[in-house]
């Protein structure tokens, strides 16, 4: 397995508040964490450093395997680190109302499992094809899909960056938890709305496509990001399954 991954400031924001990390735990069990911090004058900045530190941190110091054992763990992991977030906001002024989105992939052997919690993607590109594998938790989506805006509305929707979930928001963790299975050759890409918001999917899966190391994928992205006015932070974190070289 291979990763690679690109974190950038984009071209209008003062300083980059997300947070992107790639953990391994005492089984080699490999986790991929991307975070986009929001609130306070620095709170976003600590919050997705505190999530995917900690989160990332513990991770290590496990040895599961099975697939179901680390979802229970994951689960139980964005809760504390929910109110780890939530405590530290209540504690400093500055960081109050601070938050956190997150995707995170846990790949072992031949499974994987992605949690997300507001609007960072999680994307599979298998047989040429990208698909979203989260659900974005925000406000544009639950209008998209109660069909009160179209597709293309919702592409100029003026509070499109209005999340409906998060960490460090409320004392209650509602993240989607899902198990999938992995197959040769399949590229998996976290990202943050930094990119998503500004490139489109097709292009996505162009890139995905071409054959260069993906730390220039992760790279191209970014680039045609911030081409496109790179309004925010942008992250790409882009993992390949390659089993013939790990044989």
């Amino acid at each position: 397995m291979e990763y690679a991954y690109r974190t950038d400031i984009g071209r209008r924001r003062p300083n980059n508040e997300d947070y992107v990390g790639v953990f391994a735990n005492q089984q080699a069990v490999t986790l991929a964490i991307v975070a986009d911090g929001m609130g306070g004058h620095l709170g976003g900045d600590v919050a997705s450093e505190m999530a995917v530190s900690h989160i990332g941190y513990a991770f290590e110091k496990t040895g599961d395997t099975d697939i179901e054992t680390i979802v229970r763990w994951l689960v139980f992991e964005l809760q504390q680190e929910n109110s780890l977030i939530l405590e530290k906001a209540q504690k400093y002024t500055d960081l109050s109302g601070m938050g956190t989105t997150l995707v995170a992939v846990i790949i072992s052997g031949s499974r994987f499992v992605v949690a997300n919690i507001g609007d960072s993607r999680g994307y599979l590109y298998r047989h040429n094809h990208l698909v979203q594998i989260t659900e974005d938790h925000s406000l544009v989506n639950e209008l998209v899909k109660n069909g009160e805006l179209t597709e293309e509305e919702a592409l100029r929707f003026p509070q499109r960056n209005v999340i409906t979930r998060s960490l460090g928001v409320s004392d209650d963790v509602d993240a989607d938890v899902t198990i999938y299975d992995m197959e040769y050759d399949d590229y998996l890409l976290l990202c943050s709305d930094g990119l998503t918001n500004q490139v489109p999917d097709a292009d996505l899966a162009k890139i995905l496509a071409q054959s260069v190391p993906l730390g220039v994928k992760a790279q191209m992205m970014i680039d045609q990001a911030n081409a496109a006015g790179g309004p925010d932070n942008i992250t790409a974190l882009i993992i390949h399954q390659d089993w013939r070289k790990a044989q």
